[in-house]
Order: C-alpha cells, then structure tokens, then sequence
C-alpha cells in the first residue's frame, strides 16, 4: 500500500538556513507535516524544554538542548541567538524547535531580529499555540455563538516587575492565559481588583496535549484563594470566561 503522504510536496531544509518551527501543544502528532519535514532534513535541531521528546527520536541531527523553564534558564536568549547566527553561517541546516507557536509569546521574535541583523536566511512554521490548543483538549469552547464572540491570550510572565495590563471585563470574551502558575497570586487578584466577577468561571489544563493532561475546574475567586496550593503546576493554561461551563468532557 502507498504511503499516504508521498504525494504531499514536503520541504526539505536547506544549509545555511534557519527554521523557527512550532513543534504544536504537547503530543507529538500534533506538529504540522512541514515542521516534521523540515526536522527530519536538519542538520542541528535548537530544542526548547517543552517540546515532545517523541519528536526527537530517530532524528540523524545533532540535538542542542536551549530549553527555559522557570526558575532554570538553560541557555540565555541573547547565546540562543548567537548560536543560531553560528550553526547558520557554518552551512548547517538548523531547525529551532520551540514550543506551540514560535510567535505566541515564544520570544521568536528575538530571534528573527538576530537572523535579520546577520542576514541570516530564515523561514517560520507555525505550529499549534497551546492558548488554541489546551481548551478544545480540554473539552472548553474557545469561542461559541451566543456565550463568548472572542478570545484574548496574554502571558502573566513578569518583566522587571510590571503586571500585564488586561482587557476590560466583557461577558463575551474569553480570556486565555500563559505562563500564568507563578504568579497566580498576582495577576488574580487584579483581575478581581479589575471588576472581574469573582465567580467567573476558570479552567486551570495543565500539561496540555500530553498523557497526562489534566483539567481543574474553579472560579475567579476559587482559584485566588488557593493561589499558595501546590496545584496547578507550570505548564498550566489557565482558561477564564462563561465557555467553561460548557465543557463538554466529564
């Protein structure tokens, strides 16, 4: 029997080019064909900390682990960059694997202004963000007629000190937040402070796309009160808004 992809034109990375490439959520069969191609023809894979380890088995590059997690930088933005301006300008074909989407706040867009400012070729594919992702595994609507018209996505990762700024409260809108665990306690409780109705409806998916996927349903106020419990833990998409009450999973 054929295989059911040779017909599909699939590219082929080139040396001396760089790929940003979104690896998906979590399960590995959530890569987009492209990405996968391109991963299977590198030379040198960058991979960051949350991709699937399933992707990179049987790879014949050479495998650098830049991954960052809270509290534990592996490697530093600005060595990211100058590695990949290195490998490039080497006649590698390199692939830098990130997490979910490389421009849904996966800092990728450093790294197009270090490729651009080395005239360093370069190509992006996308890949699945998990703020699209994490609801719909979870069983959440991101949007649905007559409940919630529109999303917004914002990360609560802390730079010098400042707080995100949120949108107004809207009935109707779903609010998806990244990186979110840490600071819980703090980007809560201006949410609250905002005018946010304490029993806003939220969904805590932890380890979206993965095995052992989990989903915890609580609300605004809920969830502020026990911001000093161990649970959830990073990587948790925290999901806000009236589309949580009609999840369709147990």
């Amino acid at each position: 029997m054929p295989h059911p992809l040779r017909h599909l034109p699939l590219v082929v990375a080139r040396p001396g080019w760089v790929y940003l490439v979104g690896a998906g959520p979590g399960a590995a069969d959530l890569m987009t064909l492209r990405g996968l191609a391109l991963l299977h023809s590198a030379d040198v894979v960058v991979v960051d900390a949350l991709v699937d380890p399933a992707l990179l088995g049987g790879l014949a590059a050479e495998v650098i682990d830049a991954g960052k997690r809270a509290g534990a930088h592996g490697m530093k933005q600005s060595e990211i960059n100058n590695l990949l301006v290195r490998l490039a300008k080497a006649g590698k074909a390199v692939v830098r694997l990130k997490g979910g989407d490389p421009m849904v706040l996966g800092r990728a867009g450093e790294e197009v202004g270090a490729l651009l400012a080395a005239e360093v070729p370069f190509d992006v594919v996308p890949g699945v963000s998990s703020a699209l992702a994490a609801p719909t595994l979870a069983g959440i609507p991101l949007t649905l007629r007559g409940v919630a018209d529109g999303f917004a996505v914002i990360s609560a990762h802390r730079q010098n000190e400042a707080l995100p700024i949120w949108p107004l409260f809207a009935p109707q809108l779903t609010l998806v937040v990244l990186m979110g665990v840490a600071s819980r306690g703090l980007w809560l409780g201006q949410l609250l402070q905002t005018g946010y109705p304490p029993d806003l409806p939220l969904a805590w998916v932890t380890w979206a796309g993965r095995d052992e996927q989990t989903c915890r349903i609580t609300n605004l106020s809920q969830a502020y009160a026990d911001r000093d419990a161990p649970d959830p833990r990073s990587p948790s998409v925290a999901i806000l808004g009236a589309v949580v009450a009609q999840r369709w999973l147990p």
